[in-house]
């Protein structure tokens, strides 16, 4: 019962249970312990649904080409650089001293009742709010840290599901 041995459906399944796995704990965190997510936890969050959506393709189309699951591969660990990009900016806010503006800004909601979606995405990104609360930690790592390492994880799993060499089957 290797992952590493699983068929590419399998492994692409345990992809998206992973990402539905960590939405569900950031959703639980959110309701049930009263974490309110910044706008970088949005993203996150985004991200997180993204690679789980490529996954399950992945699992779903379960292409037999070799093209086709390096294609998957690839788009998935595409999101998921874009994931770790975003979680990566959120940790640098989060270690940033507070005298050095560590903050997200004011709230989602009133950035996109005022400016455009790509002037909100910058200034999102460019963080200035509550982004640089450390409110909950596991292990010495804040949320954002947690998010870097799974996306980092993810975006190997995905890379090797894509890519590795699969034995032919004889029937």
């Amino acid at each position: 019962m290797n992952p590493l041995r699983w068929s590419f459906r399998a492994q692409c399944l345990l992809g998206f249970l992973i990402c539905a796995g960590l939405l569900a704990f950031a959703i639980y965190m959110q309701i049930q312990m009263g974490l309110e997510p910044c706008p970088l936890c949005i993203y996150q969050r985004i991200a997180f649904a993204s690679v789980g959506v490529l996954f399950l393709f992945g699992a779903l189309h379960g292409p037999a080409s070799r093209g086709g699951r390096a294609g998957y591969g690839v788009l998935t660990l595409i999101a998921a650089a874009v994931g770790a990009g975003i979680a990566g900016r959120h940790v640098y806010v989060q270690l940033l001293p507070k005298d050095l503006g560590s903050s997200c800004g004011p709230p989602l909601s009133f950035l996109a009742e005022t400016m455009g979606p790509f002037e909100v995405f910058r200034t999102v990104l460019t963080g200035t709010g509550d982004c640089g609360n450390i409110d909950w930690t596991f292990l010495g790592l804040s949320m954002p840290m947690w998010s870097l390492v799974w996306f980092v994880l993810l975006a190997g799993w995905a890379l090797y599901a894509g890519l590795r060499t699969r034995k032919k089957r004889l029937i």
